[in-house]
C-alpha cells in the first residue's frame, strides 16, 4: 500500500454576500438599508471555502462573479461590484476582533456602473454586515468588527467617514 501524505484541509459551504451590479437586466433593486433604488443588490451566493474564518469570508466578498444565464442576451462578463470598480477588501483578526479593509486607491467607476463611490461603499459595507451575521448567528460569542476605508486620496476624503465599528452575535446584530 502507499502511503498518501498530506494535510487535512476543512472545506465549508457558506454563504458570501455580494454587491452585484444589476447592468444587462431589466431590474433595479430598492434598499432599504441605502435608502435608494439601484440597478444594483447584495445577495448571497455560496463558496466551499478553506482558511481562517472569519477572515476569508471577508476576502471571497471581492471574488469574481459572472451570474450564470440561460439568455444569449445577457452579455455581462463580470457582475461583482468590488471587481469592477477595483475596491479591495480585506479581512484581518486582531486582539481587538475582526478588522475590514476597505481600499479605495483603485476606485474607478465605469461607465456602465451607475452608481456614486459613496453608494457602492455603501453597498460594500452591507455585504460584509451581512456576510459576518450568517456566520456569526450559530456562535456563542460577540464579534467586534472595525471597518477601516484606507487609500482615500484627497478626491476622495469623504469616503473616511464610512469606517465604522459595530459587534455581531449570536444571532442578532449589535450596533
Amino acid at each position: 500500500m502507499m502511503a498518501v501524505s498530506g494535510f487535512a484541509t476543512t472545506i465549508t459551504v457558506v454563504p458570501i454576500f455580494e454587491p452585484l451590479s444589476l447592468q444587462g437586466t431589466d431590474g433595479d433593486q430598492a434598499i432599504t438599508n441605502i435608502g435608494d433604488a439601484l440597478q444594483a443588490c447584495v445577495m448571497a451566493r455560496p463558496m466551499a471555502l478553506t482558511g481562517a474564518f472569519p477572515e476569508v469570508l471577508v476576502d471571497a466578498i471581492a471574488t469574481p462573479h459572472p451570474i450564470p444565464t440561460n439568455n444569449p442576451n445577457y452579455q455581462v462578463k463580470e457582475t461583482n461590484l468590488l471587481v469592477l470598480c477595483g475596491i479591495g477588501l480585506r479581512g484581518h483578526m486582531t486582539d481587538a476582533g475582526l478588522t475590514v479593509t476597505l481600499n479605495v486607491s483603485k476606485l474607478t467607476i465605469p461607465e456602465e456602473v451607475d452608481l456614486t463611490s459613496r453608494q457602492l461603499l455603501n453597498l460594500a459595507l452591507l455585504a460584509v454586515r451581512k456576510t459576518l451575521d450568517e456566520y456569526q448567528k450559530p456562535q456563542n460569542q460577540v464579534l467586534a468588527v472595525t471597518i477601516v476605508i484606507e487609500g482615500a486620496d484627497e478626491a476622495k476624503a469623504s469616503l473616511m467617514d464610512l469606517g465604522v465599528k459595530f459587534e455581531i452575535g449570536g444571532g442578532e446584530a449589535v450596533h
